[in-house]
């Protein structure tokens, strides 16, 4: 959807409609006022009547009668005066494009709303808002596609200067909501399309168009790199497994001023729990245990448009995990790159498995900081419900800053305990280490695993809850995945990024 600026009086617009925001139990303000003010007061009488309250989300049509050269006023409550934040401007513009949609208008004009925000970031949150609510997947049926609507979203700016800065927000905007989007079409693609060499494939293309190295593993290259606890999962699949390599500022790796982090996501893209399977319910949705790496590979692209200044990294490993005569059993046991031995207790904890070769791999390139996501436990579900993932980490810096990217995003973490005693469930009689313990704390359990990999300060986001919407977030379209991650692991990174201030001292 194509984004642009004006320093034209937002009331001046032509346009299908102007998007209007006013907040709750208040009356028309800045721009707001003006539009109010062209339209003889008509905004002012249907809050006094009491037909808008400004609540969230609430929303009304007006029409302007020729009195303004648009010929609507699609007004959105802001809320809450306290409570505006990005995600309050985020949902607000997502209501408003939602609501040019289904009157099926062509253009609409709308504004950065500045309270407590610059420009940029205002018009960043209005751009990401229009962008993820009006994402739509419309797979593989036969009948044509739906319009893409709005087709064109005007920026009214109040001078050049502020449309430069409006531009700046688009700009990150956009890369924002299009990393998310793009993790979002391929946890959407179903499991006989997405097979990993399609996700490579989808990784290289998107790497080639923003810049990124790319380089993907086969099965022979993981062999010689003794990827014992990944091809274990692999070989009971016709399909060969892939390790997708992305870099963003690979020319400086060896950098000792830059500093560098790695992105590792699950890319399991269909997971029939192997032989210790799944029932028919739970196997439905199994497409989607690639969210990790989808995530990843998005936060990739976001990254390398961005040009955060930092060497990043992205790791996804990506098979599926099928019952056959090859495939792995219970009680075998078997070898990490690291050396590390694993006993098989459920061929359904897969997931972390291939997260371990990864992890290992992820040290070669001396990280200041390694972050994983994966869709790993029902357990971090209970725990959490599908509002926040769970993180657990051995760095107290590397959680605040994720802590400050979620609440940048919107998209919610919340740190769980990496207590000594979840990690005793999985001493084995056979091997350096179990796959999987006892029921309680599975999160937590799993979570220790994983740390037998790492040499590094890391994170580790369980985000089995954050697959689907419910339909309580306008920004996540029912029926489709989230793409949950994607923006979170770009804004990690802009965080862990040195301020321009900090690069001029060094």
């Amino acid at each position: 959807m194509p984004f642009t600026t004006s320093t034209e009086p937002i009331q001046s617009i032509t346009t299908d409609a102007l998007i209007v925001y006013v907040a709750q139990d208040s009356k028309p303000t800045d721009r707001a006022s003006a539009v109010d003010t062209a339209l003889n007061g008509a905004i002012t009488t249907v809050i006094d009547d009491g037909d808008f309250s400004g609540k969230a989300e609430e929303t009304i049509t007006l029409y302007t009668n020729g009195a303004i050269p648009a010929k609507r006023v699609i007004l959105v409550g802001l809320g809450d005066t306290e409570s505006i934040s990005p995600d309050s401007i985020r949902r607000a513009a997502a209501v408003g494009a939602l609501r040019a949609r289904t009157l099926n208008l062509k253009s609409v004009a709308t504004y950065p709303i500045i309270d407590e925000l610059s420009v940029a970031e205002s018009t960043q949150a209005l751009v990401e808002g229009m962008q993820l609510a009006l994402y739509q997947y419309h797979g593989q049926k036969s009948d044509d596609a739906p319009e893409d609507l709005p087709e064109q979203v005007i920026i009214a700016a109040d001078s050049e200067a502020d449309a430069t800065f409006a531009q700046q927000g688009i700009n990150t905007g956009n890369a924002f909501a299009s990393g998310t989007n793009l993790a979002r079409d391929l946890i959407n693609l179903p499991p006989n399309i997405l097979i990993p060499a399609y996700m490579a494939q989808r990784a290289e293309q998107m790497a080639k168009e923003v810049g990124l190295a790319c380089t993907i593993l086969e099965k022979q290259q993981m062999q010689a790199l003794k990827m014992g606890a990944l091809l274990g999962v692999a070989q009971g699949s016709d399909y060969p497994p892939k390790f997708i390599i992305l870099e963003h500022n690979a020319d400086k790796a060896d950098d000792d001023n830059t500093p560098t982090i790695v992105l590792v996501g699950k890319g399991v893209t269909f997971d029939t729990g192997g032989y210790s399977l799944k029932s028919r319910d739970g196997m439905i949705g199994m497409k989607a245990d690639m969210s990790g790496g989808a995530a990843v590979i998005g936060a990739m692209q976001t990254i390398a448009q961005l040009d955060v200044p930092i060497h990043v990294v992205g790791l996804v490993p990506a098979t599926d995990n099928m019952v056959s005569g090859k495939a792995y059993r219970p009680q075998e046991v078997i070898t990490a790159s690291n050396g590390t031995t694993i006993e098989i207790i459920s061929t359904d904890a897969e997931g972390r498995l291939l997260l371990a070769d990864a992890l290992v791999y992820a040290q070669r390139y001396q990280p200041t900081a390694v972050l994983d996501i994966a869709t790993l436990t029902g357990s971090i579900v209970v725990a959490l419900g599908h509002a926040a993932t769970g993180v657990y980490s051995n760095s107290d810096s590397i959680v605040a800053t994720l802590q400050q990217a979620a609440d940048l995003t919107d998209e919610y973490v919340w740190r769980m305990p990496m207590f000594p005693d979840y990690g005793k469930s999985l001493k084995s009689d056979t091997a350096d280490t179990k796959n999987s313990g006892g029921r309680g704390g599975g999160a937590g359990v799993a979570a220790h695993f994983l740390s037998n990999f790492i040499d590094y300060d890391w994170a580790h986001v369980d985000m089995a809850g954050m697959l689907n919407n419910d339909g309580s977030n306008i920004l996540n379209p029912k029926h489709s995945a989230r793409g949950y991650g994607a923006r979170l692991f770009a804004e990690f990174a802009r965080q862990f990024a040195p301020s321009s201030d900090e690069a001029t001292a060094e």
